[in-house]
């Protein structure tokens, strides 16, 4: 292709300037070099870009389209460099966050904003579509930081503590185990437990508490959202739920 940036970049310029000696002096050029470059776009396409004998010089029909076409191109190629030098400098980009927490929204959104605030030109996108495979994800490029609460041994990846949460037991106030200081696993046995939509193993309430216990609920349910398994709790049918609460050192 013939053309280039550079020859829109002229064309504006002589179109904007009383004179080629302006507008040569606004390109770094010399008046001879902006008239060989002129020449050799008319000569390309055998069309005539301005009127030589009007000053300053007008463009013709062709020329029009030209300066048309260096309208629409030239604010999008400036914003394309400045865009492209701010991301080589690490100033801009975009920073796709993916949770495996369904309870760090309460922490994690007014973190973003003082992120926001410190970072301006960084867009921040928090994914919830890779649900509780953020890992892998993250392995496949597909998301940035993964905030997660299962960390694995893998070389692949490095996980930076933030914090550590306790767990606790989420009940009616109407359940009689509100009334117990300690709560054992075989208490649970004939109670519905309510968690997040999430493989047992990868739920302490099982993982830590229950299963080594060698105890089974006598029911269970999910729901992915915490203000959710709140209404299912508090409701007159004594069920309950084990919920994590963020702690921060």
């Amino acid at each position: 292709m013939f053309l280039e940036i550079r020859h829109l970049r002229t064309l504006r310029a002589v179109a904007e300037s009383d004179s080629l000696a302006s507008a040569a002096e606004q390109l770094h050029l010399t008046q001879s070099a902006l008239s060989h470059q002129i020449r050799a776009i008319e000569d390309y396409y055998g069309l005539t870009l301005f009127s030589r004998r009007s000053r300053p010089m007008q463009p013709t029909p062709a020329g029009r389209r030209f300066l048309q076409a260096a309208t629409q191109m030239l604010p999008l190629m400036d914003a394309l460099d400045r865009d492209l030098r701010q991301l080589a400098g690490g100033d801009t980009g975009r920073l796709f966050i993916a949770l495996e927490c369904h309870s760090c929204f309460s922490w994690l959104l007014p973190t973003l904003n003082a992120y926001r605030e410190q970072w301006p030109n960084i867009d921040t996108d928090l994914s919830l579509s890779h649900s509780f495979e953020a890992l892998d994800a993250l392995k496949r490029g597909h998301v940035d930081v993964v905030v997660s609460s299962d960390p694995i041994d893998d070389p692949d990846i490095r996980f930076v503590p933030l914090f550590h949460y306790e767990v606790v037991l989420a009940l009616s106030p109407q359940h009689p185990l509100v009334a117990e200081e300690v709560v054992t696993p075989q208490m649970l046995a004939g109670e519905t437990v309510i968690t997040y939509p999430v493989n047992r193993n990868r739920l302490d309430i099982f993982s830590r508490f229950l299963t080594p216990a060698g105890v089974e609920p006598a029911a269970t349910r999910s729901s992915e959202l915490t203000v959710m398994i709140a209404q299912w709790v508090a409701r007159p049918m004594w069920r309950l739920s084990l919920k994590r609460r963020v702690r921060r050192h």
